[in-house]
């Protein structure tokens, strides 16, 4: 399918939408509306969902084409929001919108092509579950700070993990940040002003799109590099960094706070470092912000535990 995010997913919902269609014809399977939308807010509710999935596969997937999507990206644009600690209620929405999607689809592969094609997005509802049992979903404000970081991270068990969760914890990168690495995102060195040291710079493309510089330690750039020296993308499975994260936290009886407990920890040490460089608190709310990629100052007193 060609066109815009926008322009295909309003090919996908007039697919799926059928004004007044009734309840009892939606749930059989051997009507022609079996799995139809019948209501205008509810079908702006999932066309939304559509949009975001859409601009995220865009973004970090390089995939344009709708009818092109995988349970794979499902998989990987799921857990990006669960990354976020998305409350159970919207997590629920985003799962129950993918699921229209997969009859959406089938239904304009029908009309357009005159075929019927399987799409599997089961997927969602299985990290769905995963994330209710796994106490991922947001109930109020906590801090998620890792008390002992660097004792954690050093116990992974893969070293890409490893060099993943130090990417987060001295730089503050997201999860989408660290899974996917090519060397052309390595920047050289360059002295970081606030500590007054050499640093490695990486650059990133994160949550909506906005690129930015990591800074970490040369030795960390350096292994980083001699990695992408014989590969052509350092890349992990971020269900499977996070799983080996919440194992760690067991075995080392920490609170399992996630790959972005990294970055919690990142915010702590950096306001710190400006205010021991000279520079005021408001300054260094808004310096670890601009790092952090957000642009209010206020959005970094949320990882001190002022909210």
């Amino acid at each position: 399918m060609r066109g815009s995010v926008y322009y295909q997913t309003g090919q996908l919902t007039k697919a799926i939408f059928v004004e007044g269609a009734k309840k009892y014809q939606r749930i059989d399977s051997k009507h022609p509306y079996y799995q139809c939308v019948a209501s205008f807010q509810t079908m702006e509710t999932y066309r939304n969902v559509w949009n975001n999935l859409g601009n995220y596969l865009k973004e970090h997937w390089k995939l344009k084409d709708f009818e092109k999507i995988t349970a794979e990206h499902i998989h990987a644009y799921i857990s990006y929001k669960i990354e976020y600690y998305p409350s159970r209620q919207y997590l629920e929405k985003i799962v129950a919108a993918i699921g229209k999607l997969e009859w959406a689809l089938r239904y304009f592969c029908r009309l357009m092509h005159g075929e019927d094609r399987i799409y599997n997005f089961s997927i969602s509802h299985q990290l769905l579950h995963y994330a209710r049992v796994q106490n991922m979903l947001a109930n109020g404000y906590h801090n998620r700070v890792y008390p002992h970081p660097e004792r954690l991270i050093n116990s992974l068990s893969s070293t890409k993990h490893i060099i993943a969760a130090y990417i987060q914890f001295y730089g503050g990168a997201r999860a989408e940040g660290v899974t996917r690495i090519y060397k052309e995102q390595l920047m050289d060195l360059r002295m970081d002003e606030i500590e007054d040291k050499l640093v490695g710079v990486i650059e990133t493309k994160e949550k909506g799109g906005k690129i930015g510089d990591i800074l970490v330690p040369v030795w960390l750039y350096e292994e980083l590099d001699r990695y992408l020296e014989c590969h052509p993308i350092f890349k992990i499975n971020y269900q499977e960094y996070a799983d080996d994260i919440r194992q760690c936290c067991l075995r080392l009886d920490m609170t399992p706070q996630g790959t972005h407990g990294f970055r919690w920890t990142f915010a702590q040490n950096r306001v710190r470092a400006y205010q021991e460089a000279g520079y005021s608190y408001e300054q260094a709310l808004q310096g670890v912000s601009w790092e952090m990629k957000h642009f209010r100052a206020d959005i970094t007193e949320h990882y001190l535990g002022n909210q």
